[in-house]
């Protein structure tokens, strides 16, 4: 696998699968319930700010903001901890989550940032699942983050112990950071365009006859059950996402010299040599306590 850049101050979208498609994370009140609290739980600690959480009955998407460069220890506490939770939820034992690795898409400017919002909160409508965001039944953190409301979610009681060292409550407030825009202009575009999609699903439905699923039947649904569409298979996995052309090709011309200068210090330091590895490199960083080079500054405005 690629090394992979890791800078404090960036912006990303999470996504993660369920084993076999299956309906795992189906909602209902414990499933919300953990996902918000384990979620809540794992941004306190490695202090990232969550934006919006989207949960589909298979998969999650979370948009976040990484102002410290901890987004791989936030992601990989906040996976593991909820997958042992849901499982114990289930009633099962082997793994939630698909074996495949979960996507991590950089996102290069508010713009794309802005743009996976709308497609993670507006996920169950494109689906033809229900007819607005604010029908489904699942975790969906598009108005309590236009509302600026606080997310609530106490701890499980399946998994965690009573007296473990796990909080009894957390609260999760979804925040638009100033790297991203004002916040008022931020919910205003966000509240315009989710309106046009649920608009323009309204009138596809009308003119094609097609009907959506409906919350009850969503809700009805066994989480043991999976969709009958075809899965694609052998896909691109992108690593950054730039609906600009020259931004994603700026973004990618980085990405390749963060591999080149690391290939070329990972060399020189497995023969004993001295060896600085660029700025963004993370693993050798934690584990093996190798140097690294610190961050270029910021372009002038």
């Amino acid at each position: 696998m690629l090394p992979r850049e890791v800078l404090p101050g960036s912006f990303y979208m999470i996504t993660r699968r369920c084993t076999q498609r299956l309906f795992l994370l189906r909602p209902d009140a414990e499933t919300n319930n953990a996902f918000v609290y384990c979620l809540a739980e794992a941004a306190q600690r490695f202090n990232i700010d969550v934006i919006l959480p989207s949960v589909m009955s298979n998969h999650h998407h979370t948009v976040v903001f990484d102002r410290h460069g901890n987004i791989n220890e936030f992601v990989e506490h906040f996976h593991k901890m909820f997958a042992k939770c849901q499982n114990a939820i289930r009633g099962r034992w082997e793994n939630l989550f698909a074996s495949e690795p979960g996507s991590k898409i950089t996102l290069t400017r508010p713009s794309d940032v802005l743009a996976k919002i709308v497609y993670a909160a507006t996920n169950p409508v494109k689906d033809f699942l229900v007819d607005t965001v604010a029908h489904w039944p699942g975790v969906n953190g598009l108005y309590p983050l236009l509302d600026d409301r606080t997310m609530l979610a106490c701890r499980p009681t399946k998994f965690f112990r009573d007296n473990g060292p796990m909080p009894a409550e957390v609260s999760l407030r979804l925040v638009i950071p100033p790297e991203l825009g004002d916040p008022d202009e931020i919910r205003c575009i966000l509240r315009e365009r989710v309106d046009k999609i649920e608009r323009h699903f309204s009138a596809r439905r009308a003119r094609t006859g097609r009907r959506v699923l409906g919350r009850q039947r969503v809700l009805r649904q066994s989480w043991r059950d999976s969709p009958s569409s075809v899965e694609p298979r052998r896909n691109l996995r992108p690593r950054v996402a730039a609906r600009n052309t020259w931004a994603r090709v700026e973004a990618l011309r980085r990405n390749d010299e963060f591999v080149a200068a690391y290939r070329t210090a990972r060399a020189a330091w497995l023969l004993g040599l001295p060896a600085v590895f660029p700025a963004g490199t993370y693993w050798l960083r934690r584990f093996a306590n190798v140097r690294v080079a610190p961050p270029a500054p910021p372009p002038p405005c």
